[in-house]
């Protein structure tokens, strides 16, 4: 049996909706043992894939050799490489190595990041993001394919024209025929860029109620390419919590939330900002904001209302948590990124458990 057939037969579904484990960053609030656990659950567990980040910590390769190496049958996906961190031809390198350590599991997620972490901490410019993230791809999947290295496009041009460089091709190929790119995208223009461009999009603070708005983004990209909006994987991160009491669940939530609506960026240019107030959270996302920026940390998650907390995250009882499922399903989500909030790391086991044990139950 392939590794994939093996990977559907013993799978959590719902419906036809794959569940992701998300670790987002390595050390922040578990350590190596725990992250580690928290994989080899989602495994067991029937997980389709766990995907890995990085901002200005643990960088995701390194991360993703070590799952790697103690799984079989979880994929691994970068959730995601920074753009402005790797030239397009070392990340081709790492995700034709990944994929053959992995025995053929890499799938390769991709992200500009942020004005403030492109120029504060990687010193590049942050400039016509859409045009470097098409040429961005354009190489990767050019390198991936093992052909000569030749591309001159609106931000990149290999060799360089003034110099000794050749045309050269990846000397080792991935396992796998492609490896999946997914592009992190919340923008208009970005998401729109996903559908034309990648295989799956991942969004965060994704809201199924919202979903016909992106839908009809990424249908419009993915017509620009011949393609149709079935042949994006629609992968987004959510903020997880399962308890007896819901209030428990939102609180739990809060903090990434309140960092994401009010800390993620300046007053000027704060994409999850932007995207909350296009849910009609207008007002509420300014005084998350203002409090946020102000310092007034516990202000602002408390400025948060039950209303919004649930649009963007997945908060619920164990009674309602197959109900919630069954919403990212029907709008059409391919895979739910899980990363379970919780006190300890039992509260978080406990957690993928009952969502594992859910989306079996609500899955025909």
């Amino acid at each position: 049996m392939r590794r994939e057939d093996a990977r559907r037969a013993a799978g959590t579904y719902v419906g036809c909706m794959k569940l992701g484990l998300h670790i987002a960053y390595w050390g922040l609030g578990l350590d190596a043992a725990e992250q580690m656990r928290l994989v080899l659950e989602a495994e067991d567990a029937g997980f389709d894939v766990v995907f890995v980040g990085e901002a200005y910590g643990s960088d995701a390769a390194t991360v993703l050799t070590w799952i790697a190496a103690r799984t079989s049958t979880i994929g691994i996906a970068s959730g995601v490489f920074q753009i402005p961190a790797r030239s397009a031809a070392m990340t081709a390198m790492t995700a034709a190595t990944l994929d053959q350590l992995s025995g053929g599991r890499f799938r390769l997620g991709l992200g500009t990041s942020g004005p403030q972490v492109a120029e504060g901490w990687h010193g590049q410019r942050f400039d016509r993001p859409l045009a470097r993230t098409r040429d961005y791809v354009a190489v990767v999947r050019k390198a991936l394919a093992r052909e000569r290295l030749s591309y001159e496009g609106a931000t990149m041009t290999l060799p360089l024209p003034d110099g000794p460089g050749r045309a050269l091709k990846l000397t080792i190929g991935p396992q796998q025929e492609t490896i999946p790119i997914y592009l992190a995208a919340i923008g208009p223009k970005n998401t729109t860029l996903a559908g034309e461009i990648a295989d799956g999009w991942i969004p965060v603070l994704f809201s199924p109620q919202h979903v016909d708005a992106v839908s009809s983004l990424l249908a419009e990209g993915a017509a620009k390419a011949g393609r149709s909006l079935g042949d994006v994987a629609i992968t987004p991160l959510v903020y997880a919590a399962v308890e007896e009491d819901l209030s428990v669940a939102r609180d739990a939530v809060r903090d990434m939330t309140a960092l994401y609506v009010g800390g993620m960026g300046s007053k000027e240019k704060n994409f999850y900002n932007a995207l909350v107030r296009g849910y009609g959270f207008g007002e509420e996302a300014d005084r998350v904001q203002d409090l946020y920026l102000s310092g007034e940390k516990e202000a602002a998650k408390a400025a948060l209302s039950d209303e919004l907390l649930d649009t963007v995250c997945l908060c619920a009882t164990p009674d309602t948590i197959g109900e919630r499922l069954r919403a990212y399903a029907g709008a059409g989500v391919d895979t739910l990124l899980i990363n379970p909030i919780g006190a300890t790391l039992e509260d978080r086991v406990r957690q993928l458990r009952t969502i594992a044990g859910a989306a079996t139950g609500v899955s025909h």
